[in-house]
């Protein structure tokens, strides 16, 4: 395994975020920094800002004003949510050249914002404030698997197979065939990147969510969203998903099926609107 984890650890060293979210962490990372600041980075690169005022202007946040300039956009928005957003897009941008031999990239992407507007949704259902940030959590739950699908193919194809053919969890499989699963593989690229820790605990356990001994909520309600959009994505009758969810995520997360299957009917409604201002160019993010 140890062989195994060096190869993965070794692509994911050479993975980069692109240089606008390197600034803008930098800006962030100052203490005496101004949302001037902030908005000036922003506003140099002229997709970011067209897709952050798409965004801002958007049903997602739903707020009353039209918001023109990047400056009233993250005035409003607030550090965490333009951080978020912009980490989001960078992250797409970063693996929009992944090879699709191994992995049908336009359905991942589209499982990845179900999954984050399923989880954006629950966390509103648990009151919990920034709400918009559990979104990010959700698209990003996977990312461990593109490093794996270019680092080590043949095997996660292999651990995809066998979690099919004997109707076992992913990550459970990928350990027993790999010695790794991609969760922890995501964890690790997160810490590389050094995102903030609710990211990174959200990612690294949400497959077993008793382990998270910080972040917990948020990490459960990942958990969830990630059990009802594979579950959807597989087929399943919508009575089937909950066998598969920690007894640990109810009880942080306090939230019954009933609540959970309101707020994935009211993630179909949203999804297709939020894939195109995540991707706002079809195909662009699935070359």
């Amino acid at each position: 395994m140890s062989t195994v984890w060096e190869q993965v650890t070794a692509g994911a060293k050479l993975v980069s975020l692109p240089d606008l979210y390197i600034r803008l962490r930098a800006v962030l990372d100052d203490p005496d920094f101004a949302m001037a600041d902030v908005a000036q980075v922003i506003g140099t690169d002229p997709g970011m800002t067209t897709r952050l005022l798409r965004i801002v202007n958007s049903a997602f946040f739903g707020l009353s004003a039209n918001i023109e300039t990047v400056t009233r956009a993250t005035s409003l928005l607030g550090t965490q949510q333009v951080h978020d957003l912009v980490l989001a897009t960078s992250v797409a941008e970063t693996f929009q050249g992944v090879s699709s031999d191994q992995i049908d990239m336009a359905e991942f992407w589209r499982r990845s914002v179900r999954c984050g507007v399923v989880a954006r949704l629950l966390a509103e259902s648990c009151n919990v404030l920034d709400s918009e940030r559990l979104f990010v959590a959700g698209l990003l739950r996977e990312i461990g698997h593109l490093i794996m699908y270019q680092t080590v193919p043949e095997l996660a194809l292999a651990a995809m197979r066998q979690a099919e053919e004997r109707d076992q969890p992913l990550f459970e499989a990928e350990r027993d065939l790999i010695g790794l699963d991609y969760a922890r593989v995501g964890g690790m690229l997160m810490r590389q990147w050094n995102l903030p820790k609710p990211l990174i605990h959200a990612t690294e356990f949400h497959t077993e969510p008793a382990r998270a001994t910080e972040n917990s909520l948020e990490t459960s309600i990942i958990h969830l969203a990630a059990a009802m959009t594979d579950s959807a994505d597989g087929g399943d009758k919508a009575d089937n998903w909950p066998s598969r969810v920690d007894a640990v995520a109810w009880d942080v997360t306090s939230l019954k099926v009933a609540q959970c299957v309101e707020c994935m009917e009211r993630a179909e409604v949203q999804f297709d609107r939020v894939m195109e201002l995540i991707f706002p160019q079809p195909g662009r993010a699935f070359a």
